[in-house]
């Protein structure tokens, strides 16, 4: 599912995934931020739960964005395929500056909202400058391929992971979360294997990726983004290799960033963040 035709005299919104487990209540950065992209005082902020199982996490997030300085949040509680064409709930999200799905499952999300007019309704919107974000099982599906589950390791083997359609709001790279934490940069360099056109972002816990419009992602949040390119990949052994089977991979670029670094999806340059200013202590 590719992303939508950028409507005239419009540029993209941001796209912001979340590694999960964001700070929510003593400096709640990444959220903060998040409402300021979308407008700032103006920000109109539409919650998506669909991925969680918990009932109040809609009602926790509205709440948050509200402190945040939002002019208003309303979560839309998607539940069934029949719920994402709800003409009230629709319109809703149509008025909104800022798109937030919030972590759970993300196989949940795609199969209760994939092809549906919010999915639909949702590119639309990132087409023409509303941003778009979500955590854990949210940032998943923010991208064209999806990785649905697999296995944690530092190893890429056949079959470590297996991939499934996202909502497609960009085909640049494909995302995992709770990165480190669970020690996913196998199953990210298995899913590379297949797709080397991708770029690969692995975002650790309360660490976020803020994809502009003019293509280039600002990271932000307590944690680091490992992102790997593979632009001038090698070599791959992924087409001969048998389930379980460790892959060879050649030619691959890694780099760790940190809040304040930037990465350019155009030239694929890393540029690195500004040194803390001298303790004169």
């Amino acid at each position: 599912m590719s992303p939508a035709r950028i409507e005239e005299h419009h540029s993209r919104g941001w796209i912001v995934p979340v590694g999960g487990a964001e700070e929510k209540e003593q400096d709640p950065v990444i959220l903060r931020r998040f409402v300021e992209v979308s407008g700032g005082a103006g920000a109109r902020i539409a919650v998506i739960p669909t991925a969680s199982r918990l009932p109040d996490t809609g009602a926790r997030y509205e709440k948050i964005f509200r402190q945040l300085g939002a002019h208003s949040a309303r979560a839309l509680p998607f539940e069934t395929r029949a719920d994402a064409e709800r003409e009230d709930w629709l319109g809703i999200l149509e008025h909104a500056t800022g798109v937030f799905f919030t972590g759970g499952n993300q196989l949940q999300l795609s199969t209760i909202l994939g092809g549906t007019p919010v999915a639909k309704s949702i590119r639309k919107l990132n087409a023409r400058g509303v941003t778009v974000g979500g955590t854990s099982a949210g940032a998943a599906i923010l991208s064209e391929h999806m990785i649905a589950f697999g296995q944690g390791g530092a190893t890429p083997k056949a079959g470590l992971a297996s991939l499934a359609p996202g909502f497609g709001l960009t085909n640049r790279v494909v995302i995992d979360q709770h990165f480190r934490q669970r020690d996913r940069l196998g199953r990210l360099l298995s899913v590379l294997a297949f797709n080397p056109f991708a770029v690969g972002i692995g975002l650790d816990e309360d660490t976020a990726a803020f994809l502009g419009p003019d293509d280039v992602m600002h990271v932000d949040g307590a944690g680091a983004i490992t992102l790997v390119d593979v632009a001038n990949l090698e070599h791959s052994s992924m087409a001969f290799a048998k389930p379980g089977q460790p892959i060879c991979l050649t030619g691959i670029k890694l780099h760790i960033l940190t809040k304040g670094a930037r990465y350019n999806f155009v030239t694929r340059e890393a540029v690195l963040p500004l040194p803390p200013p001298d303790d004169d202590d």
